[in-house]
């Protein structure tokens, strides 16, 4: 989904290759109707919840979010991971995790703070026993350091943990990619597999439970991603065949028709098959395939249909393109606004103005703050250029014993 010069989308062959110094504005596109979806989704019991991709299909704006994660990796890590540079980009991946750690913090005690203080506030101590938050308070000794190593979540605040394990995790599938892209899909796969049909992931500290969003399952989705860029950054491209389209388009409409129709019963008939839960169900917290196999369908429509990434590829300075480009600050931002959201309908009861109108303005603040974090970031620029650039000015010099004559003498 990284754009070319050309417009190669539409031809025989799909290509999303990008030229290194272009920012492919698709990523941002999507980037940020799925923080949209995600902020809606985060506010249950709005009517806007009714109209958000779960509702339409097998996968949410989670799967997107993490594809397209794995897409920029691939662009902003791969070219630089070669012999010599691979240790400075794995540091460069951890501290990144760690910055989605301290982000994980501000929202989570963040949150904390807004239930709390609203369940002291308007008298409504049932707040205190949502979102995983009685666990908590009932055993504050053991409570906050569970927190803090990440081994107890708050509800819909579980996101950034599973993205910052995938960026420890990146410098691996960026080996493992170097020797063979097979190698890294297969090994990534089998990990997929096992981690589902074994249960294997992070427990929680205070409950008996497992990480929401297991990052040894959501890793095979971020590894797709990142492996698939840079195999299109190395000249390869992605086949646009009409069996595909029709594959892909028949599954979609497969999962729009069971998803709409509440045919929910007849994942009873494929677990009567005796295959693992991962391959037949629609858990969230595995990946289970159905869920894996519509977010792939979804994009290869995407990558593969030329209208689909004519109405994506809008300009730098598109809404939705500059709500992307500043991802984790607008996601940030959109959880302590959804956990607000979440209280304001907790203590009026969801009454069915109240919602609408808050999330209405909940996208509008994330708007804002968006554009706020832009001129930051365009000022900053300026500021950049204005110091790194050489300044020129004039030196006087005699030029053979007679009058006067300027020299220019760059210095910074």
């Amino acid at each position: 989904m990284a754009s070319t010069r050309t417009e190669a989308i539409g031809t025989e062959r799909t290509s999303f290759s990008a030229a290194a110094s272009q920012r492919d504005t698709r990523l941002d596109v999507l980037r940020g109707l799925a923080l949209i979806m995600i902020f809606i989704n985060h506010v249950p019991g709005q009517i806007f919840e009714y109209v958000t991709t779960k509702n339409f299909g097998f996968s949410d704006a989670a799967e997107a979010f993490v594809l397209i994660s794995g897409i920029a990796v691939g662009l902003a890590y791969g070219s630089g991971f070669r012999p010599g540079n691979r240790l400075k980009m794995a540091l460069k991946a951890v501290k990144r995790a760690f910055t989605l750690y301290l982000a994980h913090m501000i929202t989570t005690f963040m949150t904390l703070a807004l239930f709390i203080c609203g369940a002291w506030l308007f008298h409504r101590p049932g707040l205190l026993v949502e979102i995983n938050i009685l666990a908590l308070l009932m055993n504050l000794k053991e409570g906050i350091p569970a927190l803090l190593l990440l081994g107890h979540q708050i509800g819909y605040n579980n996101i950034l943990p599973m993205y910052g394990a995938l960026m420890l995790m990146v410098p691996i599938i960026l080996f493992l990619n170097a020797r063979s892209p097979l190698l890294a899909l297969g090994v990534s796969g089998t990990v997929w597999l096992l981690a589902g049909i074994y249960e294997v992931a992070p427990h929680n500290m205070l409950i008996e439970s497992y990480w929401f969003l297991n990052p040894l399952s959501w890793q095979f989705l971020f590894s797709i991603g990142i492996v698939s860029m840079l195999h299109i950054k190395r000249g390869g491209t992605i086949p646009r065949h009409p069996l595909l389209l029709a594959v892909a388009a028949a599954y979609v409409a497969l999962s729009f028709i069971w998803v709409t129709g509440h045919l929910w019963a007849l994942g009873n008939s494929l677990a009567a098959l005796g295959l693992p839960t991962v391959i037949t169900g629609f858990d969230k917290t595995f990946l289970s395939l159905p869920r894996l196999l519509h977010v792939l369908a979804l994009t290869y429509l995407v990558i593969s249909i030329p209208a689909f990434s004519r109405i994506l590829r809008r300009p730098a300075d598109h809404p939705l393109t500059i709500l992307g480009r500043h991802s984790l600050n607008i996601f940030v931002a959109g959880t302590i606004l959804a956990m607000i959201g979440q209280v304001v309908l907790f203590i009026t009861n969801k009454d069915p103005l109240v919602g609408p109108l808050f999330v209405v303005a909940g996208i509008s603040t994330q708007f804002a703050y968006a554009y706020y974090l832009e001129r930051k970031r365009r000022e900053g620029k300026v500021k950049e250029k204005l110091v790194t650039e050489p300044a020129t000015i004039p030196v006087p010099v005699r030029a053979g014993g007679t009058a006067n004559v300027y020299r220019r003498n760059d210095r910074k």
